[in-house]
Parts: structure tokens; C-alpha cells; sequence
């Protein structure tokens, strides 16, 4: 285990990717002059090129747009095979403050405190700058795990109480004990993260044996859980923006609608240049070809 958090993050970005997907974020960090680009999720801890790889992609200068992350949908043919990708783009400067706890976003630090792996970067000092982000974004979830945790216990009872929390605070559907998964899929990732975090923050804590105890005084605590309720209330309300936001703007919809159809039911609808361009307004002719072709597959 690394003596430090800043070395312990740098060796978990290392995360070994597969050539495919190093040659999909190099694809997309070109084309959109990133400065790095993150890669994430299931297919990051399975090593699989199935279903959709998630990209985090980070750019340069400050953030455009004031309902961020924006989120796009790619195809991409290489190798012989068709890759799939659902991008985030924001700016790595927004991304670094998000990660830093200094905005009412909770989806940035709760994501990233979970494995990822920085397959793209334009130089070193991006990549520097992403690797401080990823290290603040341990200690923002650290912290408030150890002001939602219990007053002493494995860290596995703080990681829960932390992520049973954000969960909650999001408008996500998510079935009960996703945070379970989330420890017993990433044990390696999660193994002495939590002291290492509070640790680089100054945080005391007692160890005894697997317990932790974090020294928190009562002022401390209620000041870190009048932070946490300011982001929780607004957890809810700002998904609802992107989700909003996502019905007008998410590139690749009609791609990204086409192939999850084809792939749960098995029927095919064509993405035409119009539907492409305009997905809502082609939803009621859309649905009407897949009735068609569900009353033809009974008949």
C-alpha cells in the first residue's frame, strides 16, 4: 500500500486499460482538444469492451456551461469491432473544484472516490491536475464519511454510511444496498483508502486493530453535516436540470436509444438523419415502427 494518498491515487490511475479503449480516449481527447480524459465504471474493473465504456473528458480553460457535465453518446468502428462510449465533458477546472467539495455537486467526489483509471492526458502538469483532483475528491468523501459514520468501526461502515447517503441525495434509481456492490466489487481499490484520505487532510483518527475512530469534535461534525445538508437538498433539483438539460442537448441520443432497444428486445430501429438530429420529435413515429414490428413478430 502506498505511504501517502497522492501516491496511492497516481497508482490507481495507473489502471491498465485495454489498447481499445486507450485508442477511443486518444480518439476523443483529439477531436476535442482535452486535456484528459478519465475512464470509469464496470468495464474499467472487468477489462470488457461490452456495452458502453464511460469516459469522463476534461478540458482545458474555464467551464462554459452552467449545467455540467454535458453527455454524449459515440460509435466507433476500430479493430474490427464497433465500440460504444457515453462521454461527460466539463472542464478540468470545474472538475478539480466539484472534486474539492467547492461547489453543491455531490455526483463528482462520489464518483471518483471509486475507481478510476486516467487513460489520456495532453502534458504533465494536466495530468498532475487531474491526479490533485482525484486525491481531493477521496479526502471531500473521506471527510464526510467520517461526520456520517459511526463513532468508531471498520472503514467499510464509513464508505457505507457515505455512499447510502449520496445515493439518496440524487435523483437516481437504484436498488437497495448498491453500496454493498460497490465495496465488494472494488475491496483492493477501498483497502486503506479511508485512513490514507483523512490522513492528507490532518484528520486524526485512532486505530485499533480493523476500528477506526475519527477525532471530531462536535463542532467539527455539525459543521461538516450542515455542508452535507445544503448539497443534499440540492442533489435532487440539480439532476433534474441535467436531466433536463439532456433531453435537448445529449449527443448521439437516437444512436444511444437505437442500439440499448436492439440489444434488450432484439428489434432494430433505423437512426435516421432526422431522428438523429431531432429525437423528440421523432418519437411518436419511431414508436409507431416498433409497434409495427412487435405485431408483425406475434402475428
Amino acid at each position: 500500500m502506498s505511504a501517502t494518498l497522492p501516491a496511492r491515487i497516481a497508482a490507481m490511475a495507473e489502471t491498465t486499460a485495454r489498447p481499445e479503449v486507450l485508442a477511443f480516449a486518444r480518439m476523443l481527447a483529439e477531436e476535442a482538444g482535452a486535456s484528459a480524459v478519465l475512464f470509469y465504471g464496470s468495464n474499467l474493473r472487468r477489462g470488457s469492451l461490452e456495452g458502453v465504456l464511460d469516459f469522463y473528458l476534461l478540458l482545458p480553460g474555464p467551464q462554459r456551461e452552467r449545467i455540467w457535465p454535458r453527455v454524449s453518446y459515440r460509435e466507433w468502428a476500430h479493430g474490427g469491432a464497433t465500440l460504444r462510449a457515453k462521454i461527460a465533458t466539463m472542464s478540468l477546472e470545474q472538475f478539480a473544484r466539484a472534486a474539492a467539495g467547492r461547489s453543491h455537486d455531490t455526483t463528482i467526489w462520489a464518483r471518483f472516490v471509486q475507481p478510476s483509471a486516467l487513460v489520456w492526458s495532453a502534458d504533465q502538469p494536466a495530468r498532475t491536475q487531474t491526479l490533485a483532483a482525484l486525491a481531493e475528491a477521496a479526502q471531500t468523501a473521506a471527510r464526510l464519511a467520517a461526520a456520517l459514520g459511526p463513532a468508531q468501526g471498520p472503514a467499510q461502515d464509513y464508505w457505507r454510511a457515505l455512499f447510502r447517503a449520496t445515493y439518496r441525495a440524487e435523483f437516481r434509481i437504484e436498488q437497495p444496498g448498491r453500496e454493498e456492490s460497490i465495496l465488494s466489487a472494488n475491496p483492493a481499490h477501498f483497502a486503506g483508502l479511508l485512513a490514507l484520505a483523512w490522513e492528507a487532510q490532518g484528520l486524526g483518527f485512532e486505530r485499533e486493530g480493523e476500528r477506526l475512530r475519527p477525532q471530531l469534535s462536535a463542532s467539527e461534525r455539525r459543521s461538516l453535516l450542515r455542508w452535507w445538508r445544503l448539497r443534499r437538498r440540492a442533489g435532487k433539483p440539480l439532476n433534474i436540470l441535467r436531466l433536463a438539460k439532456a433531453t435537448a442537448t445529449f449527443e448521439g441520443a437516437a444512436a444511444y436509444g437505437a442500439w440499448k432497444l436492439e440489444r434488450h428486445t432484439g428489434l432494430k430501429l433505423e437512426v435516421t438523419p432526422f431522428r438523429e438530429k431531432h429525437p423528440l420529435l421523432a418519437m411518436p413515429g419511431a414508436a409507431w415502427e416498433l409497434w409495427r414490428a412487435r405485431s408483425s413478430r406475434r402475428g
